[in-house]
């Protein structure tokens, strides 16, 4: 069966839809034709409103397969490492230093052009940036220069992070719409004053929608009552869809365990087919960074358990127990071993009620609702999904029938075409398109080559080792106001040069003199020996002769001689060590050091400028096109063409899991 949809043709004109669409639509219904479409996200304040585009094109292709847009809120709200544990939220930048294991998917913000695109430091290195030079002078520099253009991130700083169904709206509230407002205003100012009237009037629209979905209950529980307004708001028509979450479509009791969704994690707890999945499940994941079963304990199995009020862990099924490796973990005794999914149903549900939700790992979640549903993934969306593939490959359960997923590739930037808006560029983007502000046409047909160049940049930056070659590169290709620091760089270099030359040779000197300082030190060494031996052998105790006596003066002699010899070198280089001191002591040869090492500073601060700005302008703004936050569209293009055109143009096609 071919799985793959045909792709569209770039730089044609577009049918009312990509061919893909009705390629990839029309394999759907012959092999899954019951099967809803599933998009499921951690917020809906990012990329998942931009598949209505997909549930609308079905529908405008007269498919009536149910849509289901659901909030994933048995994942952990966020996570970081630092900061102070003061039991607050708080709004924060991602970069390399303090916020470096920063994750937050459930309350991620992005404005227009913005991305979690980290500068890493290992990116800095290899363009050639001196980061010690760096550091030694501006400590705090790379908070700046490593941190995501565009992105920020609501984590909780307290020892814990929770479910986002278990995590309380009411006191995320203001620090939630405070990272929201922080990325519709850096939005806005992306629209010239002279044309941002209908675009303030589609961000209060947002505001208000946002505000009138205020919930008492969980945050999860708000961004579902949010699902279908911001899908609606995204695509500026109602979009026919069913609003679930993880907590609704995995409860786990008596009565849904018999769901198909559920096969399986009854295969893991089945003996006759127990080993054989776990082994799959372990051979899937060598090699990656994520766990095997032995690292969660004996007897654990590729799922969780969510108790309410008791948080979310490993399920570890034992011969006459079962642990749930919740913050405390929790001991369910049973009479006789668990080998089934109703077994464990009635365990659970004979412990804390109807109200569990059991989810598997990353890996098998999407093997579990893939039995049920078609995921809407787009492109480069879950790095799981290559593990998944692998485990059910492996195993090869042909009862087990999964359905293909559906991926969705954006010509997010290349969609631009059809929005008559101009923009006001960031800051780390202006240089790189060599303007201020520009049409959203003219974006659109820029944007690959400006990428390019920036990719090329990073490149030549690498090659660029030496100060001397960097400044001269900085005049000459990027700007002529590095003239004047590139002529008096090569002024300080060929000063500092000749001194260094002149110093050279002192030094030579200098070692020659040592040489034979130490060759006179030596000999007077061998001749004190000698008169101590002569001494011993025809003076000491003896009677002292004329040629024994004369022998003795003739070693004090030869001593006195070698201690004025001792005494001219060691002169000589005090001398030339004090000359050698004045030369580097004199007042313009420290003012030259000094102006070259603000030089160079000035070169590593720009290296470091133009490394953020050709990543944030090549890879992040390559990543804001992949996941594009949804709301973007009706604010920048608030006549809905810039939306249209993505959904028309986006290439669809089918990713199978076995």
């Amino acid at each position: 069966m071919n799985l793959k949809g045909v792709s569209c043709v770039e730089g044609t004109s577009l049918e009312p839809c990509c061919p893909s669409h009705e390629t990839v639509f029309a394999e759907l219904a012959k092999i899954a034709p019951d099967a809803p479409f599933l998009a499921l996200g951690q917020t809906a304040f990012w990329d998942e409103p931009m598949k209505a585009g997909v549930a609308l094109q079905s529908q405008a292709l007269g498919y009536e397969r149910k849509f289901v847009a659901g909030v994933h809120d048995t994942d952990y709200f966020a996570k970081h490492g630092g900061g102070r544990r003061n039991g607050k939220y708080a709004v924060l930048p991602h970069n390399d230093t303090t916020t470096k294991d920063l994750w937050s998917a459930a309350g991620e913000f992005s404005a227009l052009f913005g991305s979690e695109t980290v500068v890493r430091r290992e990116a800095l290195v290899k363009a050639g940036v001196k980061l010690g030079k760096v550091l030694r002078e501006r400590p705090t520099a790379l908070d700046q220069f490593t941190e995501a253009w565009g992105w920020r991130g609501v984590v909780f700083n307290g020892d814990n992070s929770s479910v986002v169904a278990e995590t309380s709206f009411p006191p995320l509230e203001g620090t939630l719409l405070e990272a929201l407002d922080w990325a519709i205003d850096e939005t806005l100012a992306r629209v010239p004053k002279f044309n941002v009237d209908r675009a303030q009037s589609m961000a209060d629209a947002l505001r208000s929608l946002v505000c009138s979905a205020s919930s008492e209950g969980s945050l999860g529980e708000y961004y579902r009552s949010l699902l279908s307004a911001m899908y609606g708001f995204v695509a500026q028509e109602p979009v026919g869809l069913e609003a679930t979450s993880t907590t609704e479509l995995l409860q786990f009791n008596t009565e849904t365990c018999y769901l198909t969704r559920f096969e399986l994690v009854d295969r893991f707890l089945r003996p006759v087919s127990r080993a054989q999945f776990v082994e799959a499940y372990n051979k899937a994941l060598q090699g990656s960074e994520i766990y095997t079963l032995d690292r969660f304990g004996s007897w654990a199995i590729p799922f969780d358990l969510v108790i309410p009020g008791h948080g979310r862990g490993t399920i570890r099924v034992a011969p006459r127990a079962i642990i749930v490796m919740t913050p405390q973990p929790i001991f369910i005794t049973t009479k006789k071993p668990v080998q089934s999914i109703q077994g464990l149903a009635e365990a659970i549900e004979r412990r804390f009620g109807k109200a569990c939700t059991l989810v598997g790992k990353a890996v098998t979640l999407i093997g579990m609702l893939a039995t049920e549903f078609i995921f809407v993934f787009h492109e480069g969306a879950s790095r799981y999904v290559k593990y998944s593939r692998l485990f059910h490959q492996s195993v090869n359960d042909s009862a087990l029938v999964l359905n293909p997923i559906l991926r969705v590739k954006y010509k997010t930037w290349d969609a631009m075409k059809d929005c008559q808006q101009w923009l006001t560029l960031p800051t780390p983007l202006r240089r790189p398109f060599g303007a201020d502000e520009l049409g959203s046409q003219s974006f659109a047909a820029r944007w690959r080559l400006v990428r390019e160049q920036q990719e090329q940049l990073l490149v030549r930056l690498s090659e660029l080792h030496r100060p001397i070659e960097f400044v001269e590169y900085l005049a000459k290709l990027l700007s002529p106001s590095w003239s004047y620091p590139a002529q008096r760089y090569r002024e300080m270099h060929d000063r500092l040069l000749e001194l260094h030359r002149e110093i050279n040779r002192i030094k030579e000197r200098k070692a020659e003199i040592r040489v034979q300082w130490r060759a006179a030190a030596e000999k007077r060494n061998l001749v004190q020996h000698d008169k101590g031996r002569h001494w011993r052998a025809e003076l000491f105790g003896k009677e002292q002769t004329e040629d024994a006596l004369r022998q003795r003066t003739e070693f004090e002699s030869q001593i006195a001689a070698l201690d004025r010899d001792i005494r001219e070198y060691r002169g000589r280089w005090q001398a030339l060590d004090m000359e050698q001191q004045a030369m580097v002591k004199q007042p313009n040869i420290l003012a030259a050091h000094q102006e070259r090492r603000e030089l160079e500073l000035e070169m590593e601060l720009m290296r470091l400028s133009l490394v953020h700005e050709a990543i944030t302008a090549s890879q992040g703004l390559s990543h804001a096109g992949y996941r594009p936050s949804a709301w973007w569209f009706p604010i920048i293009c608030p006549d809905g063409g810039w939306f249209r055109q993505v959904a028309r143009s986006a290439e669809y096609y089918l990713e199978p899991l076995i």
